[in-house]
């Protein structure tokens, strides 16, 4: 009878020592989440784009055209002045509330007291800089774009696009603008729809979709020598977003913030 105890209490053992194995096992096997990434294709092989940080500044000009928002001094100003590429590395991989809130107050150019009124202003995407040093010798680039691991993002709900960016005077160069209450970025609930009137100056696209979040896009003509970025944009219009996440760069947020810059070179084949 002894012994009979003894053997089950050895066989429990050895299937809870299995069990905690197989536990972890499968935790080592679920995919850690990844940052984007775009990587350019050639014939030589390829190479990974560096991943932007897109500066977000306000006016209260309406976003006509971006060609006249780049002579808003204000816009131009706030995106130069930026959040430096540390923080944003940092914040990036950190993944987390934390990160966000040194993205968010790194970029608080506008920050201060609300009033009980929110009215309409204008949020600007732009990037620091006259030009892109990613200078490209094609005018038919293409790109093998990965968002499938992006943290708090669904892959469904997105797709890559290509932009060209409109420079401001010679300091930055703009992405795209959309409307929002003037409080939308300290907002949390997820009730901004800003690509229902997002304005930017879109390259007509070829998309090859391989995967849920893993595209190939090429432009369908030549590009024009100029700046241009890849972009990733919500596959609906009317998808709603959190303020708060757009400002800290976090989940589904992340997505307008993140951007690939490169450079068509005047002479580029």
């Amino acid at each position: 009878m002894k012994a009979t105890t003894l053997t089950l209490a050895a066989l429990s053992t050895l299937l809870a020592v299995c069990s905690s194995a197989n536990t972890l096992e499968q935790q080592a096997a679920k995919p850690r989440w990844q940052m984007p990434t775009v990587t350019l294709l050639h014939d030589a092989g390829s190479q990974e784009l560096p991943r932007e940080k897109a500066q977000l500044a306000e006016t209260k000009n309406k976003p006509q055209s971006l060609t006249s928002l780049a002579g808003d001094s204000a816009v131009t100003q706030a995106i130069q002045a930026g959040v430096n590429d540390a923080t944003w590395s940092a914040a990036s991989h950190l993944g987390s509330a934390i990160g966000g809130t040194v993205v968010q107050q790194a970029g608080g150019i506008f920050g201060g007291m609300l009033g009980s009124r929110k009215p309409m202003v204008t949020y600007v995407w732009g990037v620091p800089g006259p030009a892109s040093t990613n200078v490209l010798q094609t005018s038919a680039p293409k790109f093998s774009v990965n968002f499938a691991g992006a943290p708090g993002v669904n892959p469904k709900d997105f797709a890559p696009e290509i932009v060209r960016l409109t420079p401001a005077q010679n300091t930055c160069r703009l992405i795209g603008a959309t409307r929002g209450k003037e409080d939308a970025r300290s907002q949390e609930a997820a009730d901004w729809e800003i690509y229902s009137s997002f304005v930017e100056d879109r390259v007509e696209v070829n998309l090859q979709k391989t995967a849920d979040g893993r595209y190939e896009v090429f432009p369908k003509s030549p590009l024009y020598p100029g700046e241009y970025a890849v972009v990733l944009r919500p596959v609906s219009k009317n998808q709603k977003f959190s303020g708060g996440d757009v400002a800290r760069g976090q989940g589904a947020g992340m997505m307008f913030d993140t951007v690939w810059t490169f450079q068509v070179a005047e002479n580029a084949q």
